[in-house]
């Protein structure tokens, strides 16, 4: 499909349901004229704001699109150079941060022009901890370990623990890649204890506030943003379940069933299960207990089904990737387990890109 067909695709949704239908007509012929004089066209800022939510609305993987039309964006379209770059990512995480009311935020940069990226961060997520190899093992989040890498090549060294927060590392054009650290007022971190077990403090465990996804590109009626860094607020499991459990992540199980005193010799005693429920409860209980923003799954599959109810009333079909929607803990006691998804791709819509290093 051809650009001008992609933007004619987004433009009637786009004003359809803005109620603007009347301007359909003479908006595509702007549009059809910017992309005969120069490849390419520019957003209004209406159009880039109700693309990026609908981009959130159509994202498949994800269970907590109940809230897309809350979606604050940054149009950072006219920045000039990398510095603006790295002030804007700054002003993104404070502002998103809150102060731990966590607000569904997205920065927009620049487009790719003429197979040109114009802006790339190559980071995973704008706040992200670093990983080391060592005589012992990796220390660290072992899936931080090529761009830790990366960030000493470029000259960053941290300070050898297992929560160093990589700094924010930003290529403009074509030029080499800048690194630069972030403000501490730009990180917010929980420190995560239990309610009951108490030995929890011994683990030493904390996470930060804000998962902002940095490397995807965000595509609206053919026009590729390939810097537009994006945040919603945790789901617990994804912490609990997944970044502190994983065995090739923090692997925490073994410590946590250690100082439950469960027995772990044999599976049949479901340790693991026993120690992942206390982990994710302990996430739950520290991040609430600090203010800051985060849900269960319990509650993000019920937001679900609302979000389901919702695009039903509204005439919309519902896609999604049933092998993402489902928690990673207790699937089968949500709806979601047993029901099947449209995986279908729709856009506007966040894709993955090559990464840069």
């Amino acid at each position: 499909m051809c650009l001008y067909e992609k933007a004619k695709q987004f433009i009637v949704q786009c004003y359809g349901e803005l109620g603007k239908v009347d301007e359909i007509e003479n908006r595509l012929v702007v549009i059809e004229r910017e992309i005969k004089e120069s490849g390419l066209y520019e957003h209004t800022f209406e159009e880039l704001e109700y693309g990026a939510k609908l981009a959130w609305r159509n994202s498949n993987k994800c269970i907590g699109r109940l809230f897309w039309n809350t979606l604050i964006v940054k149009d950072r379209r006219q920045v000039n150079n990398v510095k603006e770059v790295f002030d804007a990512l700054h002003e993104h995480l404070v502002d998103a941060t809150n102060g731990g009311k966590i607000k569904p935020t997205i920065t927009i940069f620049p487009p790719k022009y003429k197979n040109q990226d114009h802006v790339r961060i190559w980071n995973h997520q704008l706040i992200r901890y670093a990983a080391y190899d060592t005589k012992h093992g990796v220390l660290g989040d072992p899936m931080s370990l090529p761009f830790t890498k990366v960030c000493e090549e470029l000259g960053w060294q941290g300070e050898g623990s297992s929560f160093d927060i990589l700094p924010l590392v930003v290529q403009w054009k074509n030029d080499e890649p800048m690194l630069q650290e972030l403000n501490s007022d730009a990180i917010l971190e929980v420190k995560i204890i239990h309610p009951e077990i108490t030995q929890f403090e011994d683990l030493h465990l904390k996470w930060y506030a804000i998962p902002a996804i940095s490397d995807m590109m965000l595509e609206i009626g053919g026009i590729e943003y390939t810097a537009a860094p994006f945040n919603g607020w945790y789901m617990g499991t994804e912490i609990g379940a997944r970044n502190f459990a994983d065995v090739d992540r923090y692997n925490m199980l073994p410590k946590i069933a250690s100082i439950m005193g469960l027995e772990t010799n044999r599976h049949s005693t479901l340790w693991k299960d026993r120690a992942l429920v206390e982990l994710n409860r302990a996430v739950l209980y520290s991040f609430k207990n600090s203010g800051v923003s985060i849900v269960d799954h319990h509650t993000a599959a019920e937001q679900f089904k609302q979000f389901e109810k919702r695009e039903k009333e509204c005439n919309r079909e519902l896609t999604g990737d049933w092998s993402w929607l489902i928690p990673p803990v207790s699937p089968a006691t949500t709806h979601i387990f047993h029901r099947q998804y449209n995986d279908k791709l729709v856009t506007p819509n966040f894709f993955r890109q090559q990464t840069p290093y």
